[in-house]
């Protein structure tokens, strides 16, 4: 954390992952520090080298990433084949609808997920961004948990309606924890949340927070 970590440093930490290829757990936290987009690419082409990994932590909070480091994460992580968990925060970077619509793309091609914890506050992804999101999770057939923030992130009563449209498609999800606080969802979009989340039928865990 805090320790000036730049593009060529991350790219640095980067190849010494990608020699680590008996890994089965990652946990990488660089918080505060300013990778940007070719950082996220660099450190994401050496964690889709590691070939055995199950399980990773990429706390990437506050880096200067904006939409195409979102893509270049999203397409990596992707290759992680044997990868079932995934805690990804991207905290107060700026990714906006653009990356939101990358990464939702990218979600859905993380096939063998079952537990996925995405934090994106404060990065403006908007409604549109929140509708790719959702589009993505939906499509990651073997998810039984899902951790999704996104706070301050300017979502309106629409942002809400897909939000709720999608969940309704996560048909193997039995843990939801879905924060939404400091957005502008309102009343209609209290609704179509609380109808999206009823036909979720396999779900025995929520919380749920606005």
């Amino acid at each position: 954390m805090d320790n000036s970590i730049g593009e060529i440093g991350a790219k640095y930490l980067g190849e010494g992952i990608a020699k680590s290829v008996t890994l089965t757990s990652l946990n990488l936290k660089l918080l505060n520090n300013s990778i940007c987009d070719n950082g996220a690419k660099y450190l994401g082409e050496g964690i889709a080298k590691c070939v055995t990994l199950t399980s990773l932590n990429l706390n990437l909070l506050n880096n200067g990433i904006g939409e195409n480091g979102a893509k270049y994460l999203g397409e990596e992580i992707a290759k992680c084949v044997t990868l079932t968990s995934l805690n990804l925060n991207l905290e107060d970077n700026s990714i906006g609808e653009i990356g939101a619509k990358y990464l939702g793309e990218r979600i859905a091609k993380w096939i063998t997920l079952t537990s996925l914890n995405l934090k994106l506050l404060n990065n403006f992804i908007c409604d549109d961004g929140a509708k790719y999101l959702v589009e993505g999770i939906a499509k990651c057939v073997t998810l039984t948990s899902l951790n999704l923030n996104l706070l301050n992130n300017s979502i309106g009563e629409n942002g809400a309606e897909y939000l709720g449209e999608g969940i309704a498609k996560c048909v193997t999800l039995t843990s939801l924890n879905l924060k939404l606080l400091n957005n502008s969802i309102c009343d209609n979009g209290a609704k179509y949340l609380g109808e999206g989340i009823t036909k979720c039928v396999t779900l025995t865990s929520l919380n749920l927070e606005l």
